[in-house]
């Protein structure tokens, strides 16, 4: 499987029992279901045997420079790095680029430094535009009571604006 490949999940609405509509939503449910089809909103791919891999929600892409950016494959490279406890990365509003990849850190390791972070990242396989600009050490990543990670409280709380920027 290619990241190249990661594209939005659709499915055909024209079952009996398939998802009609979004109670009292005109407009999410015409923004949802178009021509037949249900965007379900997430982002996945399939590998060689047609498995379906679910990668993340397409409001999470981190658009940078004109160039799109999955959470998901930047999370996976800095939690190879030995000192990161847990990781989670959003676009953070940018002048110049429209948004930033900004990585928000629990360390594992209190050693850990920024420096060390932007190394590993630079020795990895992510193309440069995808590797973080901004590096946050924090003590938890926020959670639903379910344990999904909450990005949007991230993004909020480190935009300038104070407002999400996505």
């Amino acid at each position: 499987a290619h990241v190249e490949s990661i594209g939005q999940i659709v499915a055909r609405a024209d079952a009996p029992d398939a998802f009609e509509s979004y109670w009292n939503n005109p407009t999410t449910t015409a923004r949802a279901r178009r021509d037949g089809w249900y965007f379900t909103g997430d982002l996945g791919f399939r590998d060689r045997d047609g498995d379906l891999f679910v990668v993340g929600r397409a409001d999470d892409t981190i658009v940078t420079g004109g160039e799109n950016v999955h959470p998901t494959e930047v999370e996976s490279a800095l939690a190879g790095l030995p000192g990161v406890g847990e990781v989670c990365v959003v676009g953070l509003a940018d002048e110049r680029l429209g948004q930033a990849v900004s990585a928000f850190i629990v360390p594992s390791d209190p050693a850990l430094t920024e420096e060390r972070v932007l190394e590993h990242c630079a020795a990895s396989t992510l193309s440069r535009f995808k590797r973080p600009r901004r590096i946050v050490f924090v003590d938890e990543i926020p959670k639903s009571s379910v344990g999904k990670v909450r990005r949007h409280v991230l993004r909020e709380a480190h935009s300038p604006s104070g407002a999400e920027s996505c």
